[in-house]
Order: C-alpha cells, then structure tokens, then sequence
C-alpha cells in the first residue's frame, strides 16, 4: 500500500474516535443556555429571600428587646365615693335582760309549772321546792325568838328591882340608918341589870334578823319569774336535788325579755369613729325575709389588739319575737360618706422608706412617684384624703423596681414609649 494512502486511513479512524461537538447554533446548545440562566435567576431569588428574611428576623429581635426593656403596665384611676354606703358586718343577737335562776332553797322539786317558750309575768310561780330543813331551822329560829323575848322580859324585871333598891338605899344611906358600902353595891347591881337588859333586847333584834333571813330563804321554795318574759331555758324536773346558793351547775330557768334585743357587732378600727349613738342599721337574719330597724346605742371604747375590732351595740324593738337570743345576724350600717375623698384600689400603693406612694404615668410615659395621706382601709379599695385626682393614671399592681422618671407602656394603648424616651 501507498504511504499516502496508509496516512489517510488513520486520519479518517482518528477523525471518526473523537467525539463530535455540536454547534452552538444547534438546538442542544441552546437548551444549555437556557438551564444556565435559570439557575441563575433562582439563585438571585433566593439570595433576596434570605437578605429579606434576616432583615425581618433583625426588626423582630429588635422590637422584643425593646419590649423587654420597657416594662408594660395596666393603669386604674381614682373614682369618688358615694353619697351613702353600707357596711355588712355579722353579729350576735341577745335579749335586752337575761335572768339565769338558780336554787337559792335546798330541797326537792315538787312541781314545775312553765315550759319552755312560755311568756310569763314578773313573780309569777314557775317551780316549787320542797325544803323540810328550812322549814325546821325557820321553826327552832322562832322557838328562840321567843326564848329571847322572855329573857328580856326577866332582865326588865330584875332591872326593875334593882333600880328600886337602889333608890331606898340611897334614901337610907343619907338618913344614916345603911351604910354607904350597901349602898354602893345596890347602886352597882342596879347598873348591871340594866346592862343585861340591854343585852337581852340586842339579842332579840339579832334573832329577829336570823328569823327575817330564814323566812326570806322559804320563798325562795317558790320559784318565781323576775320579769315579764319569754321561759328560754327549763333544766328541772320533779324529784330533782336542790342546793342552795349554787351557780357553778345548770340553770333552773332562763327567762329572757324580748320585747327589744341587742345586737352585738365587732367592727373593724377604720369604720369606729362613725359607730355613734343613733347611727341607723338594718338587721337581716338567714331564713327570715324581712329587715329589722336598729340604731347604735353604745361602744365599748376599746380596740382588741389581736384583731383590731371594737365592739358595738345595737338595740331593736322586736314586738312580734322574731329576734331570737344567740341568733346569727347580719347587721348592715347606713354609714355616711363624703363624695369628696377619693378611692385608689389598694393594689395601686406603694409602700417603701418614703412612706404611702402611688406610680403616676404621665403624657410622655414617664412615671412619677407621688405621695399621698390615706384614710379609710375598706378592703380591696382604701380612701386618699390627699395626693390624686381623678384624672391621674396610676399604675395597678406597680413592680418594686419602677423608679421615678422610668419610661413605661401602658396596657391597651398604641401609642410608643420610645418617641417619649428620645424627647
């Protein structure tokens, strides 16, 4: 073979391993431009995402931190009082006399005639006693009394006798017919008689006393009512042992008067100075619909330390006896009040080494502390007799750390406390 025609053989075996590359006015070539421009628009898209994203993420960061740092606050205002106001208190009712009766005769019980919830009359009879001793010992009393009575009688006569000789003798002493020594012994027996019976009329005045005092203790066999009232209590029954002059046991009877009753209340320190004598109430008790009228008689003018109340006494006409003694009652005073003091709810103060405080916001959202003179404590609001108006916004339930002049936002509000920080 012909060297010229062995070169033109590898040529065409080399020309036909290569690969072909096509031209860029193909339409593959095309195609690859294309992918090419997408990916770089959605790489760009992606990049904006991102920058867009992070500058939000960034405001968001920002915004709580400065949220964060300006505390957010809830504001109340001062309101006034009203004209009149009540004060519900709860309270004890007793009746307006009480008598606890008790054995003052020793003996048995042979009868009771009243019961409980009767009405009974003053000195009428509600039991009797049967007491033998008494009626022994008022018996010997008299039997002595009368003993008595003769002793004075012989003393009487004896002094009679030996005034009469004495008179003789003294007679006989002067004429000289008795000696001066007779004389003198009738004179002095004379006085001793009339001694004696001066003794035996004192011992009849002191028996007379003894017989009194025992025929006082035999009506005492009768016990008796000691004033027009209601029986609220019988604690005797017959053939029951009696003995006298004890109170450390059951009462016989409880008579109590309940034509009008008295309502005991303890009421707190803050509300004493308008508890005064014909201060009008109303009494409520559970179960019972209608109100009863009632006016403050009297105080007790002490405060109990441990609780700080004073106790107060009311008095209600109670014609019809529906008031019971021992009863619960819910006493409600028609306090006045002066529409001029202002009202802060108590969770509003502040109390620190400056004294009573409240946390003012202002117009630029700055806070104030502002002092202020307290009167009335009336639970969940406490009267301020000085240092608000009713125009102030004030902070409720204010953080220990709040100081003057720190910047706040205040709850509901739109508007931003940072244009009055940069002011």
């Amino acid at each position: 073979m012909h060297p010229t025609q062995h070169a033109k053989s590898d040529d065409a075996a080399h020309a036909s391993a290569e690969p072909a590359v096509a031209s860029p006015r193909t339409p593959s070539g095309r195609r690859v431009g294309a992918l090419l421009a997408g990916v770089a628009i959605g790489a760009a898209a992606l990049a904006w995402v991102g920058i867009n994203d992070r500058a939000k993420g960034m405001q968001e960061v920002e915004s709580w931190t400065e949220r964060q740092a300006v505390p957010t606050v809830r504001v109340v205002h001062a309101r006034r009082g009203p004209m009149d106001e009540d004060l519900t208190l709860p309270g004890s009712l007793s009746a307006f006399y009480t008598g606890t009766l008790y054995a003052r005769a020793s003996g048995y019980v042979t009868a009771w005639h009243r019961d409980i919830g009767a009405r009974v009359r003053k000195d009428e009879v509600l039991a009797e006693i049967s007491a033998p001793d008494l009626d022994q010992q008022l018996a010997e009393a008299r039997a002595t009394l009368v003993q008595l009575q003769a002793a004075v009688d012989q003393a009487q006569a004896n002094a009679d006798l030996s005034a009469a000789t004495n008179k003789r003798t003294a007679r006989l002493v002067t004429q000289g017919w008795s000696s001066e020594e007779r004389g003198d012994t009738d004179r002095f027996t004379a006085a001793s008689r009339t001694a004696a019976l001066s003794v035996a009329k004192a011992n009849i005045v002191a028996q007379q006393a003894n017989v009194g005092r025992l025929e006082e203790l035999t009506r005492f066999k009768e016990v008796r009512a000691p004033f027009d009232g209601v029986v609220t209590a019988r604690n005797v029954d017959i053939g029951d042992l009696l003995t006298a002059g004890g109170t450390s046991g059951r009462p016989l009877y409880r008579v109590s008067d309940l034509h009008r009753v008295r309502a005991y209340v303890n009421v707190p320190q803050a509300f004493l100075a308008v508890m005064k004598p014909g201060l009008k109430a109303s009494l409520r008790v559970p179960g019972q619909e209608a109100a009863f009228d009632a006016e403050v008689t009297s105080t007790a003018n002490a405060i109990a330390e441990d609780s700080r109340k004073g106790l107060v006494e009311l008095q209600a006409d109670n014609p019809e006896g529906k008031l019971w003694p021992g009863a619960f009652v819910e006493v409600r005073f028609h306090v006045p009040s002066d529409p001029g003091t202002l009202r802060v709810p108590a969770t509003a103060l502040v109390f620190d080494r400056n004294g009573t405080q409240v946390a003012q916001v202002g117009d630029d959202y700055r806070i104030a502390l502002k002092p202020v003179t307290l009167g009335r404590n009336l639970g969940n609001e406490v009267e301020v007799r000085a240092g608000v108006t009713t125009a102030e916004r004030l902070i409720d339930n204010p953080q220990e750390f709040l100081a003057s002049g720190d910047v706040v936002r205040v709850a509901g509000e739109e508007a931003a406390p940072r244009t009055a920080s940069a002011n």
